[in-house]
């Protein structure tokens, strides 16, 4: 019989953490975080990570675990997330998966598996060159020739994807579409229920400016200033993150703050844009429109009415 696993998925700002924790509660389970950004230590303020008080007394993992100077893969977060489910269900609770970066998600439950055997730190350097020389989109051209599903999915300024998603192909022969349709010919290891947060799209924008607006006034900026102070800079994929890369510019005096907050927003709505066409395309996935269910009392309610654990 398949483990159980609870899924909590939507755009930025939906409120998943505090409607996880809620669930966790009530169904004696502890949280996962399947969010790109919270596993660095250091970054608080604008990953939205919660603190103690949010989180209840029910245990967190994949935060506060790396250092925002290393690296973190997809291959990475799989092993690691295998390895705490396991741990949690050895301790009779539920695992309860939450976040919004939606490879993390698809590559967990859909047990699809990565080449990273494979890589040519020669071919990553020339192509990093010949980013530098013709910009990320001369690369993500040259994936669109490659793999142009992987292209679709990908956007041109995600370099770090674009070149690993080149490399596979260069050093496998086969491309990363492939492999991950072959990965997926195998049933998810898991007994899945999935429930999905989201909201009318200027709703979810009301909430992003609110949140954006509440990440300045508690210091983000202090936050940003902090880590370059400590050595990281943009070349560094932690300081790639939303709100992070917009406030190195502010610190540049590339931008107002005004332009600043502004800028956080627009890109956050995209953000969220594209997280809702990722998740939109997985028919498990049951949705709660958090301007009706506007509680995590009433959104715990419709989970357990719609699965009856």
């Amino acid at each position: 019989m398949s483990d159980k696993l609870i899924c909590i998925v939507g755009p930025t700002a939906s409120g998943k953490t505090s409607f996880a924790v809620s669930l966790a509660q009530r169904a004696g389970g502890e949280i996962i975080s399947a969010d790109s950004m919270q596993i660095y230590k250091k970054m608080d303020i604008g990953t939205a990570k919660p603190d103690k008080t949010e989180m209840r007394g029910i245990k967190h993992y994949m935060i506060d675990e790396i250092s925002p100077f290393e690296s973190f893969s997809v291959n990475e977060f799989v092993i690691r997330a295998k390895k705490y489910i396991k741990e949690i269900i050895s301790k009779n609770k539920i695992p309860i998966l939450v976040g919004g970066t939606g490879l993390f998600v698809s590559s967990l439950i859909d047990n699809i598996s990565f080449v990273e055997a494979e890589t040519d730190p020669e071919l990553r350097k020339e192509l990093e060159r010949k980013a530098a020389e013709e910009g990320n989109g001369y690369l993500h051209d040259m994936l669109m020739k490659i793999d142009p599903e992987s292209a679709a999915r990908i956007h041109p300024n995600n370099l770090k994807r674009v070149i690993r998603a080149i490399e596979i192909y260069k050093t496998s022969g086969i491309t990363m579409t492939e492999q991950n349709r072959r990965s997926k010919e195998e049933p998810s290891p898991y007994d899945l229920c999935m429930m999905g947060l989201n909201g009318p799209r200027e709703y979810i924008y009301e909430r992003i400016n609110k949140r954006v607006d509440m990440m300045l006034e508690n210091g983000l900026i202090r936050e940003v200033e902090e880590l370059k102070a400590l050595g990281l800079d943009l070349s560094y994929n932690s300081m790639q993150g939303i709100g992070y890369k917009e406030t190195f510019s502010y610190l540049s005096g590339e931008m107002t703050r005004d332009e600043l907050s502004e800028t956080i927003k627009r890109e956050s709505r995209r953000y969220a844009k594209r997280q809702m066409t990722w998740f939109q395309r997985d028919k498990r996935i049951k949705w709660a429109d958090i301007e009706i269910y506007d509680t995590n009392e009433k959104l715990t309610e419709f989970f357990f009415n719609e699965y009856k654990i």
